[in-house]
């Protein structure tokens, strides 16, 4: 207990005093938090796969830069044009090779969109490049860029309804032939 005699102190040095005392007290009772919690709300998240930077497309929608990825790498392909599509610039990047995707969500349902397009020159055909995805309890085996899209350089987008309950979205990607590869990834609350 803090005694503080009265009588030597100006209420300007008395506010000072409670006030810091309370901070203190304040500070030293909360719990730590993390920057991996959960959102309180379900917000949309968008990311753009292996670009460092913000992306914001014709809508006005931001897409943050690539993270919440486990292994690979990212690259950046600013001179191809991906056709089936109204935003060609979101697949001018890509996460390849990577063994998972992870991000805090609050809990509740979501539609979660997967972008993709085969723009890697070295595939040059349906089967070259074939991994297997999963997302909450839908998994996506034998899947191939190239045989969804039908063709190189042509935009294909998944869709996958889900419902999180432990506040985190993951996605897993297991190599088959070549590496798993993605674009982008959109994450949006329903009611």
């Amino acid at each position: 207990m803090i005694k503080i005699n009265l009588s030597n102190l100006t209420k300007g040095v008395l506010c000072s005093a409670v006030l810091a005392m309370l901070l203190a007290g304040t500070q030293a009772g909360q719990a730590q938090t993390t920057t991996n919690a959960a959102p309180a709300t379900q917000t949309v998240i968008r990311i753009k796969a292996g670009t460092a930077v913000p992306w914001k497309d014709s809508q006005g929608n931001v897409w943050a830069a690539d993270h919440g990825f486990t292994g690979g790498d990212t690259i950046e392909r600013p001179e191809v044009t991906v056709t089936n599509t109204t935003e060609p610039g979101l697949y001018k990047s890509e996460h390849y090779s990577m063994e998972s995707f992870s991000v805090p969500v609050a809990n509740g349902k979501y539609l979660v969109k997967l972008y993709f397009a085969e723009t890697y020159e070295g595939i040059t055909g349906a089967g070259q490049r074939i991994f297997t995805w999963k997302l909450g309890e839908h998994e996506f085996k034998n899947f191939d860029v190239w045989a969804k899209a039908g063709g190189a350089l042509k935009a294909y987008v998944e869709s996958v309804p889900v419902e999180i309950t432990d506040g985190k979205l993951l996605i897993t990607f297991t190599a088959q032939t070549e590496n798993p590869q993605i674009n982008g990834i959109e994450i949006i609350p329903q009611p």
